[in-house]
C-alpha cells in the first residue's frame, strides 16, 4: 500500500531573517566601507597638496605639544579633550585643511577578516585613531600580522568612527609588490648560532664579559636566564640590552615586560634609550598579557622575514606561561600545579621561534624564568622550558648573599654548540678556564673570575695572560 503524499514536503521552510544580522552582530559600530568604494577618496587624496602629518609622531608628542597644535589649528574644546581624542581631531582639522595624512603601525588582523594598524607607542593596545585596513588590501597585498605598514589614509565619514587606509606605501619599508614574495617564517631553514654577539663594552662592566666568556649568544640564541628572586635578573637584561644596542647597531631590540611593576617599565625606557619597550603590567588581565606577547613575536617573525636580526629579552617567560593557563580553555587534564595540559603550547611558540635562518636573518629571544618562588606551577613551566633552549646563564642566590655581581654560577651556565662562536685559539683558552672554574664551588669561581679581569683591560687581554700549563 502506498504511503500517503507528504503534503507538507513541496512547502518552502520559513527563512530566519536576520541571519546576516546576527553573524555581523560582533563587529565594531562605524567600520569604513571596502578599500573597492573609496574612488572618490583616492580622487580627493590626489588633490591634497598640503603638509604631511603623520599619527606616529603626534603620538610620541606630551599633551602640551599637542595642546599648542591644536590651538595653531584652530580646534574646538582642546582643553577638555583627553590625548587621544585630541590627536584624532587634529588629523581631522588636518585633513579638511587639503593636508595628506600618513600613518604607520604593526597590522593585527581579526577574525572577522579585517584588520587595524596599532601603535608601538601604547604597547600595541586598541586606541581611537588606530587605522582600519580592508580585507581586500590584506588580500590583494597578502598581509599578515605583524607586517609594518606604511601609507596614506583618509578621515571617518559620517557613522564611521575610523580612519581608513586608502594607499599602502610600504610593507616592511619595502615596496608592496616585492614584499609580496617573501618566504614565509615556518618555511625558511633554522641553523645554530654561527656568528656572535659581542658584549663586552666597558673594562668595568664585569656582567657582559663574564657572559661573553662563560655563555656567548650568538644570532638565533635560544637563551634561558634561570632566576631565584632578588638575583639581579633585571639590572642584567638592562645591561645586556645596552651591549647589544652599542655594539649590534643593526639588531632590532625589543624589550617585552610581561606582568611587570609599573615603575621598572619607566626604568627600562629610560635606561634603555634606542629600544623598543613593550609592557603589560600587573594590574593587566591575562588576556593583555597574551595579546601583547602575540603581537610582539608576530612582528619580529615579519621583520626575520625580509631578513633583518632581531633580538627579544623577555622578562618573563615563566609569567607569560601563566598568562596563558588562564586564558586556555580548561581541557580536563591537569598537570602538577594546576598547568592545564595545552596551556603551554603557545608560550613554547613563543620561545621557539629564536633561530638562525640560513636564508639571512636571525631571531634570537633571552627569556627569564624564575624559580624558588615556592610555586609548584612555576617550577612545572621552568622544568617544561628547561631543554628547549640553546643557552643558560643560571643566577645563585649564594653569591648575592655575598654582595658578589654579576651573581652567575659558572659551573651551570653554558651554551650549546659554542665552538660555532668562539675563535679555536679563543675556545681553547675557555675550555681551559672553565675547567679550571668548575673545580671550585661557585662563590669561589666567580670571585677568583672576577679579580683576574680586574687586573686586565678587556676579555682578549684576559685570555691571553692565562697559563695553559
Amino acid at each position: 500500500m502506498p504511503r500517503p503524499a507528504n503534503h507538507n514536503s513541496n512547502k518552502r521552510r520559513p527563512q530566519k531573517r536576520g541571519g546576516r544580522r546576527r553573524q555581523s552582530s560582533n563587529l565594531p559600530e562605524g567600520l569604513p566601507a571596502d578599500v573597492e568604494e573609496y574612488g572618490e577618496d583616492l580622487a580627493a587624496l590626489q588633490e591634497a597638496d598640503g603638509e604631511e602629518i603623520n599619527i606616529g609622531h603626534l603620538q610620541k608628542k606630551d599633551i602640551a605639544e599637542l595642546n599648542a597644535m591644536a590651538k595653531d589649528m584652530e580646534v574646538e574644546n582642546f582643553g577638555t579633550m583627553r590625548k587621544h581624542e585630541m590627536i584624532f581631531q587634529i588629523l581631522r582639522k588636518h585633513a579638511e585643511n587639503k593636508g595628506v595624512l600618513i600613518a604607520d603601525g604593526v597590522l593585527e588582523i581579526l577574525p572577522e577578516g579585517f584588520g587595524f594598524l596599532r601603535s608601538p607607542h601604547y604597547n600595541y593596545l586598541p586606541c581611537p585613531e588606530d587605522v582600519y585596513v580592508s580585507p581586500s588590501q590584506i588580500r590583494r597585498f597578502d598581509l599578515q600580522t605583524g607586517d609594518q605598514i606604511e601609507g596614506r589614509i583618509r578621515p571617518p565619514k559620517e557613522k564611521e568612527k575610523f580612519f581608513a587606509l586608502l594607499m599602502v606605501d610600504k610593507v616592511g619599508g619595502e615596496e608592496p609588490e616585492k614584499a609580496k614574495d617573501k618566504t614565509h617564517f615556518d618555511n625558511l631553514t633554522p641553523l645554530f648560532p654561527e656568528e656572535r654577539f659581542l658584549l663586552e663594552t666597558d673594562s668595568e662592566e664585569y656582567s657582559t664579559r663574564v657572559l661573553d666568556i662563560v655563555c656567548p649568544i650568538g644570532k638565533g640564541t635560544r637563551g634561558i636566564i634561570v632566576a631565584p628572586p632578588r638575583t639581579g635578573k633585571t639590572v642584567l637584561m638592562q645591561k645586556l640590552a645596552n651591549a647589544v644596542l652599542k655594539n649590534n647597531p643593526d639588531t632590532y631590540l625589543i624589550i617585552l615586560l610581561i606582568d611587570e611593576r609599573p615603575e621598572e617599565v619607566t626604568d627600562m625606557q629610560r635606561t634603555c634609550i634606542g629600544a623598543e619597550v613593550v609592557s603589560s603590567t600587573f594590574d593587566e588581565p591575562p588576556e593583555r598579557h597574551v595579546q601583547v606577547a602575540e603581537m610582539v613575536i608576530e612582528k619580529a617573525r615579519r621583520m626575520v622575514e625580509h631578513g633583518q636580526d632581531v633580538m627579544i629579552l623577555l622578562d618573563s617567560i615563566t609569567r607569560l606561561a601563566r598568562a596563558y593557563n588562564t586564558v586556555q580553555p580548561h581541557s580536563g587534564k591537569i598537570l602538577s600545579g594546576g598547568v592545564d595540559a595545552n596551556a603551554l603550547h603557545k608560550p613554547k611558540r613563543f620561545f621557539g621561534a629564536a633561530r638562525n635562518i640560513e636564508e639571512g636573518g636571525s631571531l634570537t629571544i633571552m627569556a627569564t624564568a624564575l624559580v624558588d618562588t615556592g610555586s609548584r606551577m612555576d617550577e612545572v613551566i621552568f622544568e617544561e622550558f628547561k631543554g628547549t633552549g640553546n643557552m643558560e646563564v643560571h643566577l645563585d642566590r649564594s653569591l648575592v648573599d655575598r654582595r658578589i655581581f654579576p651573581s652567575i654560577n659558572v659551573a651551570m651556565s653554558g651554551t650549546r654548540k659554542e665552538e660555532l662562536l668562539y675563535h679555536p685559539d679563543e675556545y681553547t683558552k675557555v675550555a681551559v678556564l672553565r675547567r679550571a672554574l668548575t673545580e671550585v664551588p661557585a662563590v669561589e669561581a666567580m670571585e677568583l673570575l672576577l679579580s683576574k679581569m680586574r687586573k686586565s683591560p678587556n676579555n682578549i687581554a684576559f685570555l691571553m695572560a692565562l697559563d695553559l700549563k
